[in-house]
């Protein structure tokens, strides 16, 4: 067998432990991802960072669950996983030593955390394993890219010129230009999938925010041999969008959809408000987990519309403010941690 799973970015934990959450996570691997790697023959998993979703601790609940939905799951199964610390599995920004794969998984003799870089040989393919870089591990990290014989690399890297999330371009953190000697770069971090040159982020394995939406999902099959690398989707979401616009009559649309999802209808166009509020009642009545009704503006001319596409996205008014703002501090790790606090707010969002 030459092929491995590559999964990253799982968050265990997240949106704060809720049980409607980790039903959702459990889906998909108890009917996508255990059944496709048993299919296959797979026993090698390589997670790629950000196993769990809080820096600081864990509640008991989610610990539970997500040992009985995944970890148990990869023992009873004969898996193998390589796990990489990402910087969600760290409770310091600046250090990797106290992370939470050394002190939640120690049971677990499968399961290796990769807490330095390391090139390991993986199914008789060596490849560097990168976790997050932080200014402990800054020169080491430097160091192993130089110096490794290995041609893959797989990391939990910050690159400038991938997406964060759909349209949400990073323009800080490592040139691409740094991991040219390698034939193919695997990673984690952006939950966006995307590739350019050598380069590739896998995404995360499910939508954890409505960011997620319409934004392709799941986990790959990387055969080591061949280099040939395989998407597996997931087929399930936990958000949905709807555009009501009755322009042209009452909208048709199955609510049966929204069922055990957290729903956003976006009202385009309103000038029935019978038929709406009959819409609206069918919406309720579908069994969503919580809907959220947003009212846009839809006077607009086209010249309007067009004018409007031009205004700068969050992340750049708050790059351009700390460019101007007078502060005697570091703006780049200014600029960093704000970014960072953006993200996090984004995520707290259901």
């Amino acid at each position: 067998m030459s092929k491995v799973a590559l999964i990253t970015d799982t968050h265990f934990g997240a949106r704060d432990g809720r049980a409607i959450f980790h039903d959702y996570f459990q889906r998909f691997y108890s009917e996508v991802f255990f059944p496709t790697l048993t299919r296959m023959g797979i026993t090698t998993v390589l997670h790629l960072g950000d196993l769990f979703d809080r820096r600081k601790y864990i509640d008991y609940y989610s610990l539970n669950r997500c040992r009985q939905y995944f970890f148990d799951e990869l023992l009873r199964h004969d898996m193998e996983m390589y796990c990489l610390v990402g910087n969600h599995d760290i409770a310091l920004r600046n250090t990797l030593e106290l992370n939470s794969l050394e002190l939640l998984l120690q049971e677990y003799s499968n399961i290796y955390p990769i807490t330095a870089p390391t090139t390991i040989p993986v199914l008789d393919t060596k490849m560097l394993m990168m976790p997050w870089i932080c200014s402990d591990n800054f020169q080491e990290s430097m160091d192993a890219i130089k110096t490794t014989n290995a041609d893959i690399c797989c990391g939990h890297f910050e690159i400038s010129g991938f997406s964060m999330y759909k349209g949400m371009e990073s323009h800080e953190g490592f040139d691409a230009g740094l991991f040219s000697k390698f034939d193919l770069v695997f990673s984690g971090h952006y939950h966006h999938r995307s590739s350019m040159g050598n380069i590739s982020y896998i995404g995360n394995p499910y939508s954890i925010t409505h960011m997620d939406y319409a934004d392709p999902r799941g986990f790959h099959i990387f055969d080591t041999k061949t280099r040939e690398i395989e998407f597996i989707q997931n087929p399930f979401d936990i958000f949905d969008r709807f555009v009501y616009d009755d322009g042209e009559g009452p909208p048709q649309v199955d609510t049966n959809r929204f069922k055990d999802k957290f729903v956003k209808i976006i009202v385009q166009r309103k000038t029935d408000f019978y038929s709406f509020d009959q819409f609206m009642d069918k919406v309720y009545n579908s069994g969503a987990h919580d809907i959220k009704v947003m009212e846009s503006i839809h006077e607009m001319d086209a010249e309007e519309m067009e004018e409007s596409m031009d205004i700068e996205d969050t992340q750049s008014i708050l790059a351009h403010y700390i460019e101007k703002a007078e502060v005697d501090v570091d703006r780049t790790k200014l600029s960093k941690f704000i970014k960072e606090l953006y993200i996090e707010a984004i995520n707290t969002q259901v």
